[in-house]
Parts: C-alpha cells; structure tokens; sequence
C-alpha cells in the first residue's frame, strides 16, 4: 500500500460523486453515504440534504470526515479521506453551488457511465415533499489517500 500525494487524492475525488459522510451525534459517530461533487476551484466538496439528523448533527458540531474510493478489485484499489467543517450556504450562493454540483455530476456521470442524465432525481434519492433542500459544503482541512495495487 502507498499514499497517494495531494493532487493524486484530489483527482480520486473529482472523479467520483458518491462517498461516505461521518459526523458526530450525541457523542457517537455516524457514517452515511451521500452523494458530492468536488468543487476544485475552491477546494470544497458540495452537496445537500433536508432537515433531519445529519443536518442537525452537523449544525452543532460542524467538524467531518469524507471518505470516498475506487476499487477495482481487493488488491487494486484508491481511497481518500478529507477532514473539514461544514458550512450551510444561503440565498444565491446556495443556489449556485446546487447548480455546480448538478451540472458537476451529470458530466461524471456521461464521463464514466456514458450515461446521460437531465435531473437531480436521476442520481440522488433525495425528495423534498416541504421545504427547499438544504446545500452546505465541507472546507477541506487535510486530505489523504492510500492505493493498493498488486
């Protein structure tokens, strides 16, 4: 096993949408899956949600960890794990970011899947019967990766 160097981790997150989200709630970790789009401009990973449990957890502790990987069997495979903090996004910004990460997503998904997708419902779960979703985006503190190819 090797790490992977920063630009190597960063490229493994820009080139996947799904990962896994781990947060702390009343003393005890909590690791969901969730679906993301790596702003590379910025370095931030996007995504959203609605009210609940993640969002609240997050509220009041706003430290993460996301973990995302690519396997390509047992022996050959990347994973990366970011740590930051949470930030929910308000008004035009969130707005923005939803769009950046819809259209971020559709393009992965023609890149990879050769698939062509028009709406958000076609790649995530999320349905919002009330309310309007809530977009937040997680500061990169640290990023790493390891690989393993055999």
């Amino acid at each position: 096993m090797t790490d992977l160097t920063t630009s190597a981790s960063a490229h493994v997150l820009r080139n996947n949408y799904l990962g896994h989200l781990a947060y702390l709630w009343q003393g005890k970790p909590y690791l969901i899956p969730i679906t993301y789009y790596f702003d590379h401009i910025d370095g931030t990973i996007i995504s959203y949600t609605s009210e609940g449990h993640k969002i609240d957890a997050m509220r009041k502790s706003n430290s993460v960890t996301v973990q995302v990987e690519e396997i390509q069997s047992m022996f050959n495979w990347e994973s990366v794990m970011v740590h930051g903090t949470f930030e929910e996004l308000e008004g035009s910004i969130a707005k923005q970011k939803l769009h950046l990460f819809t259209e971020g997503i559709k393009s992965i998904i023609k890149r990879k899947e050769h698939k062509e997708v028009e709406f958000i419902n076609e790649f995530s779960s999320k349905i919002y019967s009330r309310g309007i979703p809530i977009v937040y985006r997680i500061k990169i503190l640290e990023i790493m990766g390891k690989r393993r190819e055999t």
